[in-house]
């Protein structure tokens, strides 16, 4: 029963990864060659990108065994942590577009605010530095993160001009759509 949970959750993973991958693709945000569908419209594409990032999983529990675990688990902490951290700069950049006249008010306050944004960010950073201080495995993922950051800015400056044709076509399609709407 857990080895066929398991299997499901596996193909659930992959599949889904694959029409994610896809999406982002089609939106502009990943490579064009992710957004490829079979005659059966499988994304496979993108299901061959999450195969090979399995492999590198089965090929990590194969070298290390004791500490593929941990290992997983630092680089999903690295997401999460960045990801909270994202959304807390851009909460605090929205604040100071609405002072600034640039954006609309919201409704709910978060108290304490500015004071709560920058205690979050202290904690997130204070996570990074325990994590530098778990060796090996927390030592070496922090020590990944500007070869992270490098990648994702090429990564960056290699989507930004799909990424703002597709926009465009996106836009170009929204104001068709609407004026065609307005006719009838």
């Amino acid at each position: 029963v857990v080895l066929t949970a398991a299997l499901s959750s596996l193909n659930s993973g992959l599949y889904s990864t694959g029409r994610i991958l896809r999406s982002l693709s089609m939106g502009g945000s990943a490579p064009k060659f992710m957004s490829k569908m079979s005659a059966q419209q499988v994304p496979y594409a993108g299901i061959l990108v999450t195969v090979g990032i399995y492999i590198i999983g089965v090929v990590l529990n194969y070298y290390v065994p004791s500490q593929v675990f941990e290992i997983v688990l630092n680089v999903a902490s690295l997401g999460i942590l960045s990801s909270w951290a994202f959304i807390i700069v851009c909460q605090m950049k929205l604040r100071t577009a609405i002072k600034e006249g640039r954006a609309k008010d919201v409704s709910f306050k978060m108290p304490w605010a500015p004071v709560t944004s920058w205690l979050t960010l202290a904690f997130l950073a204070s996570v990074l530095v325990l994590m530098a201080f778990d060796y090996p495995n927390g030592t070496y993922t922090i020590a990944t993160i500007p070869v992270l950051i490098i990648l994702l800015v090429l990564g960056w400056i290699g989507l930004r001009k799909r990424a703002a044709e597709v926009k465009q076509a996106q836009d170009a399609h929204e104001e068709a759509h609407h004026d065609g709407a307005e006719v009838k």
